[in-house]
């Protein structure tokens, strides 16, 4: 048992969550949303974007990004998720948008529940590459995206980080 706010509580069991009282999470059917991040990685008037080796929405191109560790920054996340999944290491710019992804199941179970926040970033270092949680990483015209295959949220995001570029470039980015 453990003792949270004065009630014993008693962990998880049976079901992959616990492990010595200490609780692991589920990115698949969770308890609660997961906070991610994406980025929209502009680099002269292009952008990255990853084919997913995982799910969800695994063999679908989307914008990098991933879930945010414990401890860890917004900040913090995205540079990490772009070193990892396409090997730049970036400079991250503005919030572009903030939004919900929820995935439900045949049953209408909620099969994947994200909160997520996209930012407008800037390759300060590295090669493109995929990696990680990426089968596919490219360099891609916004002109040319339809063969992509986006979600319609991606691609407004892509469209909105693409607009914010151009009214705030790096020398004016939130500090």
């Amino acid at each position: 048992m453990t003792t949270y706010l004065g009630s014993a509580v008693k962990p998880y069991e049976d079901d992959g969550r616990s492990v010595n009282d200490e609780v692991t999470s589920s990115r698949q059917y969770p308890d609660r949303p997961i906070v991610g991040v994406g980025a929209v990685v502009v680099v002269e008037g292009k952008v990255v974007l990853i084919r997913r080796r995982f799910e969800p929405m695994k063999g679908h191109w989307s914008l990098p990004g991933g879930a945010v560790e414990l401890g860890e920054t917004l900040e913090e996340c995205v540079a990490r998720e772009m070193q990892e999944e396409t090997g730049l290491e970036v400079e991250v710019g503005p919030v572009i948008e903030v939004f919900d992804r929820i995935i439900k199941d045949d049953e209408s179970r909620v099969e994947y529940h994200y909160v997520l926040v996209d930012y407008l970033c800037w390759p300060i270092a590295g090669e493109l590459r995929a990696g990680s949680d990426a089968d596919a990483a490219v360099f891609v015209d916004p002109s040319a995206l339809a063969p992509y295959h986006l979600t319609q949220k991606a691609t407004a995001v892509i469209e909105r980080g693409l607009q914010l570029a151009q009214h705030a470039p790096r020398a004016a980015r939130r500090t």
